[in-house]
């Protein structure tokens, strides 16, 4: 029987694929324990707090487990998969090391053999390296150990039907510290998202009763610990009676799961609300509106649709406006700036990377368009494609999403007429476009049917006054309204 060294194992950590990233959720496993994976090859889909992302693998190998299962939140540096690079059969060894264990058990009724009993720990110590219940991560080597007080228990392998591997089942001796009175207890088995709720809402996980299989403690255990814990204790012994009358008005936190949804704030929509947040409260937002034909705008539409230069690219009413703004800021320079804090200074950028708000199911991103004051109207289209489509497949990296300096968000689509957008923080200014719909418009001095739509420009007021915010609105409307300017202001 051969036996897996230590260099045969290799654990994949979870590596940050953005710019300080702490954490992400695993989405989607591609591989199960036993699969043969090679360099390169993509093993998962995981979920940052800015995109999502495909993990490659980064050896040839054989699976050996899976440390969490998907839908988990795992800190950036945890491991996340075992691999076996030694090119045998991972599983063989773990099942043919369990037999071995009854052979020993007639010998622990005689003094003499029942002592050499803690020699076993050699075998326990080469399936440390193997996977354990969610929420204890990978066991480290005895070298890494945190040396316990007493004597060292013995890990005793259990089939861990979470990840399809033998896991080690924490033994008696692994303690937390914290029982009543100074006792000790066992650390309670619960997944990262389930202790981190269970903090939040001031639960000791050791006085949870789990009903999740192999005694782990679920959210549904967490809710209902909520309630009072001092209720049940009277019953049970007189002196606790005197702590009821104090818990007795804590109301009972629950809801209806058939009237309610929850909806864990993760991955984008926790980003984005934090981001949010601090722009909302840190630049001091003003908002202009300007109401404009731009009838003209969408004939040109129209007629570049049609335009052999154009063809097969994304021509539409958004690329004029992305266009007009462009040569807006090229005249009003000022307003593509961003506030730098700690050095007390404005930063001017002399290019442009142009960001488009996209509404996706993982909720709201704002990838942008890199030099886009240096594309020309095919290439500008080009690109506009390329991001709205990655965006809908939700493939949108990281990167595309870092560096933006000015914003549009395109809430016309929804049929919303206007609205008052929040910076996206960094940058100074963000448009807003409404809807383009057909509205009685007083044009040479007639009232006519004419296309019009409603601009709005948010802008942080530290650093663009309204002079200069005026200033880039008026233009991008004046070009709207009259597309031939995007040729004689360019």
């Amino acid at each position: 029987m051969t036996t897996m060294t230590d260099t045969s194992l290799r654990e994949f950590k979870m590596p940050d694929v953005g710019e300080g990233l702490t954490e992400a959720e695993i989405l989607k496993w591609y591989v199960q324990p036993g699969d043969t994976v090679t360099d390169g090859q993509i093993v998962c889909e995981v979920e940052t707090a800015k995109a999502a992302v495909e993990l490659p693998i980064p050896y040839d190998g054989v699976v050996r487990a899976l440390h969490f299962p998907e839908g988990t939140t795992v800190d950036v540096g945890t491991s996340i998969i075992a691999v076996d690079v030694s090119g045998g059969a991972a599983p063989a060894p773990a099942e043919e090391a369990a037999p071995a264990k009854p052979a020993a058990e007639p010998r622990p009724a005689e003094p003499a053999p029942a002592k050499p009993a803690p020699a076993k720990p050699a075998p326990a110590k080469s399936e440390g390296r193997k996977p354990v219940l969610v929420g204890y991560g990978v066991a480290e080597s005895s070298t890494k150990r945190r040396p316990r007080k007493g004597v060292p228990p013995v890990a005793a392998p259990v089939e861990d039907t979470l990840y399809g591997a033998t896991a080690l089942q924490p033994a008696q001796g692994e303690l937390n510290g914290h029982g009543p009175h100074g006792a000790t207890a066992p650390r309670p088995l619960a997944k990262p998202p389930v202790r981190k709720l269970a903090k939040d809402l001031g639960v000791d996980l050791t006085t949870v009763t789990p009903s999740g299989p192999d005694g782990i403690i679920t959210r549904e255990d967490v809710h209902a610990a909520v309630a009072p814990p001092k209720t049940p204790e009277p019953a049970a012994a007189a002196p606790v009676a005197v702590a009821a009358p104090a818990a007795a008005p804590a109301p009972v936190v629950s809801y209806d799961g058939a009237r309610e949804t929850r909806v864990p704030v993760k991955g984008v929509r926790k980003a984005t609300a934090a981001a949010m947040v601090g722009s909302a409260f840190t630049a001091p937002h003003v908002t202009e509106f300007v109401t404009v034909d731009v009838t003209r705008t969408v004939k040109l539409v129209e007629e570049l649709k049609q335009d052999k230069d154009m063809q097969g690219l994304r021509v539409n009413p958004l690329l004029l406006i992305a266009k007009a703004l462009l040569v807006a800021i090229k005249r009003n320079p000022d307003i593509n700036a961003s506030w730098d804090e700690a050095a007390q200074e404005i930063v001017v950028k002399h290019y442009v990377n142009l960001g488009i708000a996209a509404a996706t199911p993982r909720g709201l991103i704002v990838p942008n368009i890199k030099d886009a004051h240096a594309k020309t109207l095919p290439q500008l289209a080009e690109s506009l494609g390329e991001l709205v489509s990655t965006a809908k497949e939700g493939r949108t990296s990281p990167a595309a999403m870092q560096g933006g300096t000015v914003t549009i968000t395109n809430v016309g689509v929804f049929g919303i007429d206007t609205g008052t957008p929040i910076l996206n923080p960094g940058e100074s200014a963000i448009l807003a476009v409404g809807a383009i719909k057909p509205q009685p418009w007083v044009h040479k001095g007639k009232v006519k049917p004419r296309q019009v739509t409603t601009l709005a420009l948010s802008f942080d007021h530290r650093l663009v006054d309204g002079e200069l915010g005026s200033k880039v609105l008026a233009d991008v409307a004046a070009i709207l309204e009259q597309p031939k300017r995007l040729i004689t202001w360019a």
